[in-house]
């Protein structure tokens, strides 16, 4: 009964933020959207570019020699795997706030897809790719909602294209053509 079944958490209240912000103000609640976001990206933005950073980075190069080096490498997977789970959760507490709604299609496989398609399309490996294929994934589905099932085709279609036009992504394309 608390979680509301298939039907989701409905009437999800958005109260004030720290006793003084009203949520209920959609102005205010867009700006407190921006300012998670900004934060996020920057954390992510600091995070890669920290000692801790690059010792991901050397362990996704090359797990054996980090490990030879001396880095726990198991330790430090656990840290990005929780830093990670920590950006979705607040990412969801976010989306939930925003629509008023918590429903099982967020946490369908469908969603896991979706995200690792905007990944791939905007660029893998780089800090604006996702966000960039967000924009690109969420306009397709907005300007092509007009084919109703074919939608989904239609962006699978799209995307083939892209992965084999744009090998690195949008924004790994975009910054190959301006070295």
């Amino acid at each position: 009964p608390f979680t509301g079944g298939e039907d989701g958490i409905q009437q999800v209240p958005r109260g004030h933020l720290f006793g003084v912000i009203n949520l209920n103000n959609d102005m205010a609640m867009y700006w407190v959207v921006a300012v998670v976001f900004i934060a996020s990206f920057l954390l992510i933005h600091r995070i890669i570019h920290s000692p801790f950073g690059q010792v991901l980075k050397g362990i996704r190069e090359n797990e054996p020699r980090a490990t030879s080096l001396g880095y726990r490498t198991d330790d430090y997977k656990l840290i990005a795997f929780v830093l990670s789970c920590t950006l979705a959760g607040v990412a969801g507490g976010t989306k939930a706030l925003v629509f008023g709604i918590a429903t099982l299609t967020d946490v369908h496989y469908s969603t896991s897809g979706e995200v690792v398609l905007t990944t791939l399309l905007g660029g893998l490996g780089t800090v604006f790719g996702p966000a960039i294929g967000a924009v690109v994934v969420t306009s397709m589905e907005n300007y092509l909602a007009q084919f109703g099932a074919w939608v989904t085709v239609t962006q699978g279609a799209i995307f083939c294209v892209c992965v084999l036009a744009f090998r690195r992504g949008i924004i790994g394309e975009l910054g190959a053509l301006f070295r």
